[in-house]
C-alpha cells in the first residue's frame, strides 16, 4: 500500500503530481515474521508452557537491522498495519496461516517521539484494553505505582495529555477497567472505600490475603509473586517487573476472549549506547517477563542479548537465554533460526518500481528511465538515496528545468549524518579511517585509526553498514554508497575531517597495508595482491611515495602467476592519465597482467607510453622495460626485443636475471642453441637455468633430456614455493613427454591443467592444449580442425611463436600419417610463421619429421650434436608414433 507523501507532496506547486510513500517488496522479512510466529504458537500451545516461568530461553523476539534510511521504520509500520488489517497486508506478502487473534502494537523509541518508560508500559497496556476485559493483577500494581509517583493526577488526564487516548480506541475504557479489578478485590476482603486509597492503608490486608491463598482473592492467587511486587517499593525499577502481571493476566482469560500481543519496538538505537543500558535493560524486562507476547524489534544494531559478555549490565544475557540472538547462527539447541535478519539493500528491480511509483502524472512515472536507472545505479539499493534523489529530482524541476542525468552524479551529506548519528567520537574516527579502504580487518583498522586499542573498531564492525565477507582477505568492508559519501560528500558535522586529516589518514593506512604485508611470513599470494591494490589506489589518490609498493611489486611478478589486479580505471588508463609515480605503476602492473588476455601489441603500447613518461622511479623503470621486452619477443621483434633484455641486464637490478634468461631464449629462437645453452649454465635458479636448458633439449628431439630437465625446473620450483614456475614448467614437461609416450603424456597435461587453472597464464595454457594435439598426432581425425580452433584463439592473444608451435605439430601428425601432400601445406605456411627469421628452425625440424631434404638456401639453426645426428631423433620420434599406432589399431 502505498499513502500520501506529503512532505514531497509540498515541495512542489504542480498539483498533477501524484505523491506516494512507495512501499517495495520486503516479502522476506515478511516471511520471517510470520514465521516466527507460527513457532511462537507452537511454544504457547505446547503442554509445558508456563507463563510464570523465569529459566527457560526466550524465543519470542526477531530483530530487523540495517543502515538508516534502509526502510526499518517503514517495515516496522506495514508489519504491524498487515497484522492489524490484512486488506492493508501489501499484495506481494502472503497471508498468515495462523488462526488465533492478533493483538499488534508498534512503539516508536526514537528520542523524537518522546517514549519513556512508563510510556511504555502504558502504550502496552492500552492496547491490551482492546481485549475489554480487566488485567486484576497488572491494575492493582500499577494503580498502586501510579498513586506513589503521580499523586492527585488521574490516569486519564496523563493519557490525554500525552496523546494516548486518542492513539487508541480502547483507552477511554481503561480507567473503568482498572477500577473494575480494583472493586473486585475491595469488595473480596471486605474493605471500605475504594480499593485506590485503600491499597496504601490497607494493602498489607490484600498482601497477607494473597499470601495465605485465601479463598476470597482466589482469582489472584495463584499469581505467585504478585504479594512481592505489591510489597515492593513502588518505583520505576518496580515498575519494570509488572510485565510479568499483564503476562499472567493474559494467560488467565478464556479462548475465546484472548489475543496474542505483538510488540513492535521500533528505533532501538536510540534507547541508549552501549555503554549507558539502563533503557535497555528495563525494555529487556518486558520481553522477559512476558513469554506469551512476540516482539519485533527494528533499530541500525544487532541486540547484544546472547553475548555473555554483557553479564551484570543486563538481567538475562548469553547464548542460553537468548538462542535465536546468537550471532551467524542458524541452529542452536533450542531447535530456534536466527532471528537477527539483516535489512538487505533493494534490488535493481526494487529501486525502480520505488522511482516509478514515488512520483507520477496521470498514471506515469514523473522521472524518465534513464534518470531512474542512474539513480538505482549509484544508489547501491539504500531506499534513503532514493529518497534524497527524489527530493533533488524536485528540486532541480524548481528551477525550471527538466533534471538530466549528470545531475544525479551527486553525494548527499544527509547519508553520512545518518550514519555518523549515533556512533562515538573513535568509532566515527575509525569509519572514516577505514572508508579509505576497500577491505579491512579489525587490526588493520586500529592500524589505519592510529589507536592503540582495538575497543572502537570492534563495535565499529557491529554497525549494519559495516557488511562481511569471510572469503575474503580481510571480512569487513563499508557498504559501498555510505563509503562514497563519506569519502566524497560535503561532511557538515561538527568533527569533520580537514584535508590534511585525510592526507595523515592515507599516510597511517599507507603504512598499515604495508605492515600487514610484512608480516605475513606465509607469503600469502591473496594478502599480497590485497595489499598491492589498496596500497596502490591510496598512493595514486593521495600523492604518497610508492615507498614499499616497488618490493611488493616485484613479488607479484616473481609469482608467475598473473592474476589481473583489480584497480578502479587502470585498464581505460591512457598515456594522458599517467601523471603520478603510482599512477605509471598501476599501468605497469596493469599491462603486466592483462597481458594473459590482450593482444601482445597493446602491452608493448602500454608499457612504451609508461616508459616515455619518465614517472616510474628508477628502482621500477626495469619492471616496464623487462615485459615490454617480453612482448617485443612474442611478437617477433627480435631485435627490439633484444636490445631491451641487454639494457635490463648490463643494469644490475633485481630483474636481470631474468633478462639475461631473456637473452638465453633469444639466441634460442634464433637458432644459436650452443650459446643459449652456455648462458643457461650462468643463470642460476633466479634465471630458470633449468626451464632454459630443457627449452634447448626439445627442440634437438632429446626428449628424455627435456623432460628430465623440466623436471628438475618444476621441482626446483616447488622448494622455492613459487607456484606459478611450477605450473610452467609442468606444461612445457607435458609438451615435451607428449612426443614420445602418449599415455604418460595424459597424467603430466592433467597435472599441468590442475595447476594452471587457478592461475592467469595464457602462453603457457597454450603450450598445453598444443600438447594435447602432439599427443594426439596420428590418432584422431579431428586434430586439424581442433588446431584450426586453437589457431583463431592464438591470433586474439598475439603471441606468435604459440602459432608457429602449434603448426610444427600440425606437421607432426601428418607425418606421423605419411600425409606428404598436407606436410608440404603445413610447411609452407610454417615457413611463412617464420619468415622473419624468429623460430625458423621449425622448418628444419617439420623436414626432418618427414624425412624430406632441407631445401637450398636454407638458413640453417646451430644444433648442438649436428644436424644429423638431431634429423634422426626427429625421424624416429615419428617411426617411433607409426609402430604405436599400428599397435594401437
Amino acid at each position: 500500500m502505498a499513502g500520501r507523501d506529503l512532505r514531497t507532496l509540498f515541495s512542489s506547486n504542480d498539483r498533477s503530481i501524484a505523491a506516494s510513500e512507495a512501499f517495495t517488496n520486503r516479502q522476506a522479512q515478511w516471511q520471517a515474521v510470520t514465521a516466527g510466529l507460527a513457532d511462537h504458537i507452537r511454544r504457547l500451545t505446547s503442554s509445558d508452557f508456563d507463563v510464570e516461568d523465569l529459566e527457560s530461553p526466550r524465543t519470542n523476539i526477531i530483530v530487523f537491522h540495517g543502515v538508516g534510511g534502509i526502510g526499518k521504520s517503514t517495515l516496522s509500520r506495514k508489519i504491524e498495519a498487515s497484522l492489524a488489517h490484512s486488506e492493508h497486508r501489501p499484495v506481494q506478502w502472503e497471508a498468515s496461516s495462523h488462526e488465533e487473534r492478533i493483538l499488534p502494537v508498534r512503539i516508536d523509541l526514537a528520542h523524537a517521539a518522546g517514549m519513556d518508560f512508563e510510556r511504555v508500559i502504558l502504550t502496552i497496556r492500552l492496547a491490551v484494553a482492546t481485549l475489554g476485559r480487566p488485567m486484576p493483577a497488572f491494575d492493582l500494581a500499577l494503580r498502586r505505582y501510579w498513586e506513589h509517583n503521580h499523586p492527585g493526577e488521574p490516569i486519564e488526564d496523563y493519557l490525554r495529555r500525552g496523546g494516548l487516548l486518542s492513539r487508541f480506541s480502547a483507552a477511554a475504557a481503561l480507567p473503568q477497567q482498572m477500577q473494575s479489578a480494583l472493586s473486585d478485590v475491595a469488595q473480596a476482603l471486605l474493605l471500605p472505600g475504594t480499593v485506590g486509597s485503600a491499597l496504601g492503608h490497607g494493602g498489607g490486608a490484600l498482601i497477607k490475603a494473597l499470601r495465605e491463598r485465601r479463598q476470597s482473592v482466589r482469582a489472584l492467587a495463584g499469581c505467585s509473586r504478585l504479594a512481592d511486587l505489591l510489597e515492593a517499593e513502588p518505583d520505576l525499577e518496580t515498575l519494570s517487573f509488572y510485565p510479568h502481571l499483564l503476562a499472567w493476566d493474559l494467560a488467565q482469560l478464556p479462548a475465546d476472549k484472548s489475543a496474542l500481543p505483538v510488540i513492535l519496538m521500533d528505533t532501538f538505537e536510540d534507547t541508549g549506547d552501549r555503554t549507558h543500558r539502563d533503557f535497555e535493560r528495563l525494555l529487556q524486562r518486558i520481553v522477559w517477563l512476558m513469554p506469551n507476547a512476540f516482539f519485533v524489534v527494528t533499530g541500525r544494531n544487532r541486540l547484544q542479548w546472547a553475548e555473555s559478555s554483557l553479564e551484570g549490565q543486563l538481567d538475562w544475557t548469553g547464548p542460553n537465554a537468548w538462542p535465536g540472538l546468537v550471532s551467524d547462527t542458524t541452529h542452536t539447541r533450542s531447535g530456534v533460526s536466527g532471528r537477527h535478519i539483516l535489512i538487505g539493500d533493494f534490488s535493481p528491480e526494487d529501486c525502480e518500481h520505488y522511482l516509478s511509483r514515488r512520483l507520477s502524472r496521470n498514471g506515469q512515472p514523473l522521472i524518465d528511465e534513464p534518470v531512474r536507472r542512474i539513480i538505482a545505479e549509484r544508489s547501491h539499493g539504500l531506499p534513503l538515496y532514493l529518497d534524497l534523489s527524489v527530493m533533488r529530482y524536485l528540486e532541480l524541476r524548481r528551477s525550471g528545468r527538466q533534471p538530466q542525468v549528470t545531475d544525479f552524479d551527486h553525494d548527499f551529506p544527509a547519508l553520512i549524518a545518518r550514519t555518523l548519528r549515533d556512533l562515538t567520537a573513535e568509532e566515527r574516527h575509525v569509519l572514516r579511517s577505514v572508508s579509505l579502504l576497500s577491505a579491512f580487518s579489525v587490526p588493520l583498522a586500529t592500524q589505519a585509526a592510529g589507536m592503540q586499542h582495538d575497543a572502537p573498531a570492534l563495535r565499529l564492525t557491529d554497525r549494519p553498514f559495516i557488511r562481511e565477507s569471510p572469503s575474503g582477505v580481510w571480512p569487513f568492508h563499508v557498504h559501498d554508497l555510505i563509503r562514497a559519501a563519506i569519502r566524497n560528500a560535503d561532511d557538515a558535522s561538527d568533527d569533520r575531517w580537514s584535508e590534511q586529516d585525510w592526507q595523515r589518514a592515507a599516510q597511517r593506512a599507507f603504512h598499515a597495508l604495508e605492515s600487514q604485508w610484512r608480516q605475513d611470513l606465509r607469503r600469502d599470494r591473496a594478502v599480497l595482491v590485497g595489499c598491492l591494490q589498496q596500497g596502490l589506489l591510496l598512493a595514486r589518490d593521495f600523492h604518497l611515495d610508492l615507498g614499499w609498493l616497488g618490493d611488493a611489486a616485484f613479488q607479484y611478478v616473481g609469482d608467475s602467476i598473473w592474476e589481473p589486479l583489480v584497480l578502479p580505471a587502470a585498464d581505460a588508463a591512457s598515456p594522458g592519465g599517467v601523471r603520478t609515480a603510482a599512477d605509471a605503476l598501476v599501468e605497469t602492473l596493469s599491462a603486466i597482467a592483462r597481458r594473459q588476455h590482450e593482444h601482445r601489441e597493446r602491452t608493448v603500447s602500454r608499457l612504451s607510453a609508461v616508459l616515455a613518461s619518465g614517472l616510474l622511479p628508477d628502482g621500477l623503470v626495469e619492471l616496464a622495460a623487462y615485459y615490454r621486452a617480453k612482448a617485443q619477443r612474442d611478437l617477433g621483434l627480435t631485435d627490439d626485443s633484444r636490445r631491451g633484455m641487454q639494457r635490463v641486464a648490463s643494469a644490475g637490478g633485481r630483474l636481470a636475471s631474468a633478462a639475461r634468461r631473456g637473452l638465453a631464449h633469444l639466441s634460442r629462437v634464433s637458432g644459436d642453441f650452443p650459446a643459449a645453452m652456455e648462458l643457461a649454465g650462468r643463470l642460476g635458479w633466479a634465471g630458470r637455468h633449468h626451464r632454459v636448458r630443457g627449452d634447448v633439449w626439445w627442440v634437438q628431439g632429446d626428449m628424455e633430456r627435456a623432460a628430465a630437465a623440466y623436471l628438475a625446473a618444476r621441482s626446483e620450483a616447488e622448494e622455492h614455493g613459487v607456484v606459478g614456475e611450477t605450473a610452467v614448467a609442468q606444461a612445457h614437461l607435458a609438451f615435451a613427454v607428449s612426443f614420445v609416450d602418449p599415455l604418460r603424456a595424459d597424467d603430466e597435461l592433467d597435472l599441468a591443467d590442475r595447476l594452471l587453472s587457478p592461475l592467469s597464464l595464457r602462453s603457457d595454457e597454450m603450450t598445453a592444449h598444443i600438447a594435447t594435439l602432439v599427443r594426439d598426432a596420428g590418432f584422431a581425425v579431428d586434430l586439424p580442425d581442433r588446431a584450426a580452433v586453437q589457431l583463431a584463439e592464438i591470433g586474439v592473444s598475439g603471441i606468435s611463436y604459440a602459432a608457429a608451435k602449434l603448426q610444427l605439430a600440425l606437421c607432426f601428425h601428418h607425418a606421423v600419417l605419411d600425409a606428404r601432400d598436407n606436410l608440404a601445406a603445413d610447411i609452407a605456411r610454417l615457413r611463412g610463421l617464420t619468415q622473419n627469421g624468429y623460430y625458423a628452425y621449425y622448418v628444419e625440424i617439420a623436414h626432418f619429421m618427414g624425412g624430406l631434404p632441407l631445401p637450398p638456401n636454407t638458413v640453417r639453426a646451430r644444433w648442438i650434436d649436428g644436424e644429423r645426428q638431431t634429423r634422426e631423433r626427429w625421424r624416429n620420434i615419428v617411426l617411433g608414433r607409426r609402430d604405436h599406432l599400428g599397435r594401437v589399431r
